[in-house]
Protein backbone atom coordinates (compact mmCIF):
# COMPACT_ATOMS: atom_id res chain seq x y z
CA UNK A 1 0.00 0.00 0.00
CA UNK A 2 2.47 2.35 1.01
CA UNK A 3 4.45 1.18 -1.93
CA UNK A 4 1.92 2.08 -4.41
CA UNK A 5 1.44 5.59 -3.07
CA UNK A 6 5.08 6.83 -3.59
CA UNK A 7 4.86 4.92 -7.12
CA UNK A 8 2.04 7.39 -7.47
CA UNK A 9 3.65 10.42 -5.95
CA UNK A 10 6.72 9.95 -8.27
CA UNK A 11 4.40 9.90 -11.04
CA UNK A 12 2.77 12.73 -10.24
CA UNK A 13 5.16 14.50 -9.61
CA UNK A 14 6.96 13.39 -13.03
CA UNK A 15 3.97 14.94 -14.85
CA UNK A 16 4.17 17.68 -13.13
CA UNK A 17 7.90 18.66 -14.00
CA UNK A 18 7.01 17.40 -17.69
CA UNK A 19 3.95 19.70 -17.90
CA UNK A 20 6.13 22.94 -16.33
CA UNK A 21 8.66 22.31 -18.28
CA UNK A 22 6.21 22.26 -21.73
CA UNK A 23 5.32 25.70 -20.29
CA UNK A 24 7.30 28.64 -21.58
CA UNK A 25 6.75 32.23 -19.99
CA UNK A 26 8.48 34.95 -22.44
CA UNK A 27 8.92 38.48 -21.26
CA UNK A 28 7.70 41.15 -23.58
CA UNK A 29 10.76 42.33 -25.64
CA UNK A 30 11.89 39.02 -26.16
CA UNK A 31 11.79 35.53 -27.75
CA UNK A 32 13.12 31.92 -27.69
CA UNK A 33 13.51 29.65 -30.41
CA UNK A 34 12.94 26.64 -30.29
CA UNK A 35 14.21 23.23 -31.86
CA UNK A 36 12.22 20.13 -32.33
CA UNK A 37 14.53 16.78 -31.95
CA UNK A 38 17.23 19.07 -32.77
CA UNK A 39 15.79 21.23 -35.74
CA UNK A 40 14.35 25.01 -35.78
CA UNK A 41 10.56 24.59 -34.82
CA UNK A 42 9.23 27.48 -34.34
CA UNK A 43 9.89 31.27 -32.87
CA UNK A 44 7.81 31.92 -29.23
CA UNK A 45 6.15 35.12 -28.85
CA UNK A 46 5.91 37.47 -25.93
CA UNK A 47 3.62 35.87 -22.81
CA UNK A 48 2.80 32.26 -21.87
CA UNK A 49 3.99 29.48 -24.87
CA UNK A 50 2.78 25.64 -24.59
CA UNK A 51 5.55 23.29 -26.15
CA UNK A 52 5.97 19.41 -26.34
CA UNK A 53 8.55 18.75 -23.27
CA UNK A 54 11.26 16.39 -24.25
CA UNK A 55 11.28 16.92 -27.73
CA UNK A 56 10.88 20.62 -27.86
CA UNK A 57 14.29 22.41 -26.69
CA UNK A 58 14.73 26.31 -26.28
CA UNK A 59 18.18 26.91 -28.13
CA UNK A 60 21.18 28.26 -26.53
CA UNK A 61 23.29 31.27 -27.82
CA UNK A 62 26.44 32.51 -25.97
CA UNK A 63 26.00 35.99 -25.21
CA UNK A 64 27.56 38.73 -23.15
CA UNK A 65 27.48 42.24 -22.16
CA UNK A 66 28.96 45.21 -20.43
CA UNK A 67 28.57 45.46 -16.57
CA UNK A 68 29.66 48.48 -14.66
CA UNK A 69 30.03 48.32 -10.81
CA UNK A 70 29.12 50.86 -8.38
CA UNK A 71 32.52 52.50 -7.90
CA UNK A 72 32.87 52.79 -11.55
CA UNK A 73 34.31 50.04 -12.98
CA UNK A 74 33.68 47.96 -16.05
CA UNK A 75 33.66 44.40 -17.04
CA UNK A 76 32.28 41.98 -19.79
CA UNK A 77 30.37 39.01 -18.32
CA UNK A 78 29.81 36.06 -20.49
CA UNK A 79 27.02 33.83 -20.39
CA UNK A 80 24.74 31.09 -21.97
CA UNK A 81 21.20 31.91 -22.52
CA UNK A 82 18.01 30.95 -24.01
CA UNK A 83 15.97 34.15 -24.76
CA UNK A 84 16.65 36.51 -27.15
CA UNK A 85 16.28 40.32 -26.66
CA UNK A 86 14.97 41.96 -28.87
CA UNK A 87 15.50 45.67 -27.63
CA UNK A 88 18.01 47.89 -29.31
CA UNK A 89 21.64 47.08 -27.53
CA UNK A 90 24.45 49.36 -26.87
CA UNK A 91 27.80 47.49 -27.36
CA UNK A 92 30.55 49.22 -25.68
CA UNK A 93 33.96 47.78 -26.95
CA UNK A 94 37.50 47.73 -25.10
CA UNK A 95 39.83 50.42 -26.59
CA UNK A 96 42.07 49.68 -29.52
CA UNK A 97 45.08 51.25 -30.80
CA UNK A 98 44.77 52.01 -34.41
CA UNK A 99 47.26 53.94 -37.08
CA UNK A 100 46.08 56.73 -39.24
CA UNK A 101 46.88 56.96 -42.78
CA UNK A 102 50.43 59.52 -41.52
CA UNK A 103 51.36 56.81 -39.09
CA UNK A 104 50.33 58.26 -35.72
CA UNK A 105 48.91 55.57 -33.60
CA UNK A 106 45.50 56.98 -31.50
CA UNK A 107 43.78 54.85 -29.02
CA UNK A 108 39.94 55.10 -29.71
CA UNK A 109 36.80 53.81 -27.86
CA UNK A 110 33.54 53.13 -30.06
CA UNK A 111 30.47 52.24 -29.00
CA UNK A 112 27.66 50.11 -31.03
CA UNK A 113 23.96 50.24 -31.08
CA UNK A 114 22.50 46.80 -32.36
CA UNK A 115 19.08 45.57 -32.40
CA UNK A 116 18.26 41.92 -33.07
CA UNK A 117 15.54 42.04 -36.17
CA UNK A 118 15.44 37.73 -37.41
CA UNK A 119 16.20 35.94 -34.04
CA UNK A 120 16.53 33.12 -36.41
CA UNK A 121 19.13 34.24 -38.56
CA UNK A 122 20.60 35.88 -34.87
CA UNK A 123 20.93 31.98 -33.72
CA UNK A 124 21.57 30.16 -36.60
CA UNK A 125 24.03 32.41 -39.30
CA UNK A 126 26.47 33.51 -36.67
CA UNK A 127 28.11 31.36 -33.81
CA UNK A 128 28.65 34.03 -31.45
CA UNK A 129 26.73 37.73 -32.33
CA UNK A 130 28.67 39.80 -30.02
CA UNK A 131 32.07 38.46 -30.29
CA UNK A 132 31.53 38.59 -34.30
CA UNK A 133 30.17 42.45 -34.20
CA UNK A 134 32.88 43.52 -31.72
CA UNK A 135 35.84 41.99 -34.25
CA UNK A 136 33.88 43.09 -36.98
CA UNK A 137 33.92 46.87 -35.89
CA UNK A 138 37.91 46.57 -35.08
CA UNK A 139 38.64 45.73 -38.43
CA UNK A 140 36.51 48.23 -39.87
CA UNK A 141 37.29 50.98 -37.93
CA UNK A 142 41.07 50.31 -38.74
CA UNK A 143 40.51 49.99 -42.29
CA UNK A 144 38.23 53.32 -41.87
CA UNK A 145 41.01 55.46 -39.97
CA UNK A 146 43.76 54.21 -42.17
CA UNK A 147 42.62 56.21 -44.81
CA UNK A 148 42.35 59.15 -42.86
CA UNK A 149 45.60 61.14 -41.28
CA UNK A 150 45.54 62.52 -37.82
CA UNK A 151 43.88 65.98 -38.28
CA UNK A 152 40.59 64.27 -40.32
CA UNK A 153 40.43 61.59 -37.77
CA UNK A 154 39.95 64.06 -35.27
CA UNK A 155 37.75 66.17 -37.18
CA UNK A 156 35.54 64.04 -38.80
CA UNK A 157 33.82 62.13 -36.43
CA UNK A 158 30.31 61.95 -37.66
CA UNK A 159 31.91 60.59 -41.41
CA UNK A 160 33.86 57.88 -39.52
CA UNK A 161 30.85 57.26 -37.92
CA UNK A 162 28.49 56.79 -40.65
CA UNK A 163 31.09 55.15 -42.63
CA UNK A 164 31.55 52.22 -39.56
CA UNK A 165 27.32 52.40 -39.63
CA UNK A 166 26.77 51.47 -43.22
CA UNK A 167 29.48 48.81 -42.95
CA UNK A 168 28.22 46.67 -40.06
CA UNK A 169 25.17 47.40 -41.30
CA UNK A 170 25.66 45.71 -44.34
CA UNK A 171 27.58 42.86 -42.85
CA UNK A 172 24.93 42.64 -40.09
CA UNK A 173 21.85 42.14 -42.01
CA UNK A 174 22.52 38.49 -42.71
CA UNK A 175 23.18 37.65 -38.95
CA UNK A 176 19.73 39.42 -38.32
CA UNK A 177 20.79 42.36 -36.83
CA UNK A 178 20.75 46.04 -37.65
CA UNK A 179 23.06 48.17 -36.69
CA UNK A 180 21.28 51.55 -35.60
CA UNK A 181 24.38 54.37 -34.69
CA UNK A 182 27.93 53.99 -34.27
CA UNK A 183 29.80 56.62 -31.72
CA UNK A 184 33.27 57.41 -31.30
CA UNK A 185 33.65 58.16 -27.79
CA UNK A 186 37.13 58.83 -27.25
CA UNK A 187 40.04 59.56 -29.56
CA UNK A 188 43.57 59.67 -27.90
CA UNK A 189 46.51 60.29 -29.89
CA UNK A 190 49.99 59.50 -28.16
CA UNK A 191 51.18 62.27 -25.53
CA UNK A 192 53.66 63.62 -27.35
CA UNK A 193 50.96 64.56 -30.36
CA UNK A 194 48.42 66.08 -28.21
CA UNK A 195 51.74 68.45 -26.37
CA UNK A 196 52.48 69.14 -29.76
CA UNK A 197 48.57 69.83 -30.79
CA UNK A 198 48.24 72.19 -27.62
CA UNK A 199 51.53 74.24 -28.35
CA UNK A 200 50.13 74.37 -32.06
CA UNK A 201 46.87 75.59 -30.63
CA UNK A 202 48.19 78.28 -28.64
CA UNK A 203 50.18 79.67 -31.39
CA UNK A 204 47.49 79.95 -33.92
CA UNK A 205 45.71 81.50 -30.76
CA UNK A 206 48.60 84.13 -30.62
CA UNK A 207 48.65 84.27 -34.01
CA UNK A 208 44.54 85.40 -34.44
CA UNK A 209 45.36 87.78 -31.18
CA UNK A 210 47.95 89.82 -33.32
CA UNK A 211 45.74 89.92 -35.89
CA UNK A 212 42.63 91.39 -34.58
CA UNK A 213 44.89 93.59 -32.19
CA UNK A 214 46.55 94.84 -35.62
CA UNK A 215 42.90 95.07 -37.18
CA UNK A 216 41.79 96.93 -34.59
CA UNK A 217 44.44 99.17 -34.46
CA UNK A 218 44.05 99.49 -38.42
CA UNK A 219 40.30 100.30 -37.82
CA UNK A 220 40.94 103.06 -35.11
CA UNK A 221 43.47 104.24 -37.41
CA UNK A 222 41.45 104.52 -40.08
CA UNK A 223 38.45 106.10 -38.50
CA UNK A 224 40.84 108.98 -36.96
CA UNK A 225 42.11 109.64 -39.97
CA UNK A 226 38.43 110.09 -41.61
CA UNK A 227 37.43 112.19 -38.91
CA UNK A 228 40.45 114.45 -39.12
CA UNK A 229 39.96 114.50 -42.85
CA UNK A 230 36.10 115.45 -41.78
CA UNK A 231 36.91 117.70 -39.47
CA UNK A 232 39.52 119.49 -42.06
CA UNK A 233 36.56 119.55 -45.03
CA UNK A 234 34.41 121.00 -42.40
CA UNK A 235 36.60 123.78 -41.21
CA UNK A 236 37.61 124.75 -44.89
CA UNK A 237 33.78 124.01 -45.82
CA UNK A 238 32.88 127.02 -42.73
CA UNK A 239 36.01 129.09 -44.07
CA UNK A 240 35.23 129.09 -47.67
CA UNK A 241 31.58 130.23 -46.43
CA UNK A 242 32.74 132.93 -44.00
CA UNK A 243 35.31 133.98 -47.04
CA UNK A 244 32.05 134.26 -49.36
CA UNK A 245 30.15 135.78 -46.98
CA UNK A 246 33.09 137.99 -46.28
CA UNK A 247 33.33 139.11 -49.58
CA UNK A 248 29.85 139.66 -50.50
CA UNK A 249 28.96 141.65 -47.64
CA UNK A 250 32.31 144.26 -48.70
CA UNK A 251 31.07 144.03 -51.87
CA UNK A 252 27.48 145.26 -50.82
CA UNK A 253 29.02 147.53 -48.79
CA UNK A 254 31.09 149.11 -51.67
CA UNK A 255 27.71 148.66 -53.59
CA UNK A 256 26.05 150.78 -51.03
CA UNK A 257 28.60 153.79 -50.32
CA UNK A 258 29.04 153.86 -54.78
CA UNK A 259 25.81 154.30 -54.89
CA UNK A 260 25.62 156.64 -51.78
CA UNK A 261 28.96 158.83 -54.06
CA UNK A 262 27.40 158.69 -56.92
CA UNK A 263 23.67 160.43 -55.57
CA UNK A 264 25.59 163.16 -53.58
CA UNK A 265 28.02 163.47 -56.94
CA UNK A 266 24.46 163.83 -58.88
CA UNK A 267 23.43 166.67 -56.38
CA UNK A 268 26.88 168.55 -56.48
CA UNK A 269 26.92 168.29 -59.75
CA UNK A 270 23.28 169.63 -60.40
CA UNK A 271 24.10 172.51 -57.76
CA UNK A 272 27.12 173.46 -59.74
CA UNK A 273 25.71 173.45 -62.83
CA UNK A 274 22.59 175.69 -61.71
CA UNK A 275 25.52 177.83 -60.29
CA UNK A 276 27.42 178.46 -64.15
CA UNK A 277 30.58 176.33 -62.28
CA UNK A 278 32.35 173.04 -63.58
CA UNK A 279 31.98 169.94 -61.82
CA UNK A 280 35.10 168.42 -62.93
CA UNK A 281 37.24 171.00 -60.98
CA UNK A 282 35.00 171.09 -58.09
CA UNK A 283 35.03 167.23 -57.81
CA UNK A 284 38.92 167.33 -58.43
CA UNK A 285 39.51 169.53 -55.74
CA UNK A 286 37.62 167.44 -53.24
CA UNK A 287 39.89 164.64 -53.93
CA UNK A 288 42.90 166.73 -53.33
CA UNK A 289 41.70 167.85 -50.24
CA UNK A 290 40.82 164.01 -49.19
CA UNK A 291 44.33 163.13 -49.81
CA UNK A 292 46.01 165.73 -48.02
CA UNK A 293 44.42 164.95 -45.27
CA UNK A 294 45.05 161.65 -45.41
CA UNK A 295 48.68 162.45 -45.75
CA UNK A 296 48.28 164.46 -42.67
CA UNK A 297 46.81 162.37 -40.61
CA UNK A 298 48.61 159.88 -41.39
CA UNK A 299 51.53 158.20 -38.79
CA UNK A 300 54.37 158.86 -41.35
CA UNK A 301 53.01 162.76 -41.03
CA UNK A 302 56.27 163.81 -40.17
CA UNK A 303 57.80 163.50 -43.69
CA UNK A 304 58.07 166.57 -46.09
CA UNK A 305 55.21 166.08 -48.72
CA UNK A 306 55.46 167.64 -52.54
CA UNK A 307 52.70 168.57 -54.14
CA UNK A 308 52.24 168.83 -58.12
CA UNK A 309 52.37 172.25 -59.30
CA UNK A 310 48.30 171.30 -61.03
CA UNK A 311 47.58 171.24 -57.45
CA UNK A 312 48.36 174.30 -56.56
CA UNK A 313 46.85 175.67 -59.21
CA UNK A 314 43.61 173.58 -57.84
CA UNK A 315 43.63 174.65 -54.52
CA UNK A 316 43.35 178.22 -55.83
CA UNK A 317 40.06 177.24 -57.52
CA UNK A 318 38.48 176.11 -54.13
CA UNK A 319 37.81 180.14 -53.84
CA UNK A 320 35.86 180.23 -56.91
CA UNK A 321 34.01 177.53 -55.62
CA UNK A 322 32.95 178.69 -52.64
CA UNK A 323 31.97 182.52 -54.45
CA UNK A 324 29.94 179.96 -56.72
CA UNK A 325 28.40 178.23 -53.39
CA UNK A 326 27.54 180.93 -51.44
CA UNK A 327 26.41 182.78 -55.24
CA UNK A 328 23.81 180.19 -55.96
CA UNK A 329 22.52 180.00 -51.61
CA UNK A 330 22.29 184.01 -52.38
CA UNK A 331 19.90 183.59 -54.99
CA UNK A 332 17.99 180.44 -53.57
CA UNK A 333 17.00 182.63 -50.89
Amino acid sequence: MDFSLIVLAAVALTVIVIVGKGIRIVHQAQTVVIERLGKYHRTLASGMNLIVPVIDQPREIDWHHAVSTPAGDSFTRRYRTTKIDLRETVYVFPSQNVITKDNVVVEIDALIYFQITDPVRAVYEIANLPDAIEKLTQTTLRNVIGEMDLDQTLSSRDIINTKLRAILDEATHKWGGKVTRVELRDINPPRDIRDAMEKQMRAERDRRAAILTAEAEKQSRILQAEGIRQSEINKAEGDKQAAILGAEGQANARIKVAEAEASAIEKVTAVIKSSGGDPTQYLIAVRYIEALRDMVTSPQSNKVVYLPYEAMGVLSSLGGIKELLSGSGDKRA
